[in-house]
């Protein structure tokens, strides 16, 4: 065989192996979608900052990943009656997704009759706000759809302070 196509055959060899190398590192990745919704709701708006969405899983139960988050001030009455929005994804192990994790933002807010009040988060900002999920995801593309209810979520206190205790269901 001449030194020609020997050099084109390594090549060729090397392309394939390298392709193959790539191919195998996606297929060990599952695309992971977060949405949101709510149910309804006796308020004009509930307005809540996400700032960033972490996962956990059973492979890595010490660690947080963080998801490419849609960050903003959602109002969650927008997502009623089977309407949702993606607020983050990314490429993760392909095991048992144990926790979500929510950040929240300061421009946290509820209306009620016309007047717009902020709402206390009680350690959303620092640590978040940690759902326990417990579903093992697919090799392929997972989404999951999580109820931010706003009705069992929002109190008021007797100063007329509005405090978010998040109530957060996988649907």
């Amino acid at each position: 065989m001449s030194n020609s196509r020997l050099l084109l055959l390594t090549v060729l060899m090397l392309t394939l192996a390298a392709f193959f190398a790539c191919k195998k590192d996606a297929v060990n990745q599952s695309t992971l979608h977060i949405r949101l919704t709510d149910g309804p709701g006796d308020f004009q708006q509930v307005n809540v900052d996400i700032q960033e969405i972490r996962i956990k899983s059973a492979q890595d139960s010490a660690q947080w990943i963080t998801l490419s988050t849609n960050a903003g001030v959602y109002n969650l009455l927008d997502f009623q009656n089977g309407i949702d929005t993606l607020i983050a994804s990314g490429l993760v192990p392909p095991d048992t997704l144990k926790e979500v994790r929510f950040i929240l933002g300061p421009n946290n807010s509820v209306m009620v009759d016309s007047v717009l009040y902020a709402m206390e988060t009680p350690s959303a900002q620092q640590s978040g706000l940690k759902i326990k999920i417990d579903k093992k995801l697919q090799l392929d593309i997972n989404t999951l759809i999580l109820d931010f209810d706003a009705a069992q979520s929002v109190k008021i206190q007797g100063n007329g302070v509005y405090r978010l205790h998040p109530v957060i269901k996988l649907k």
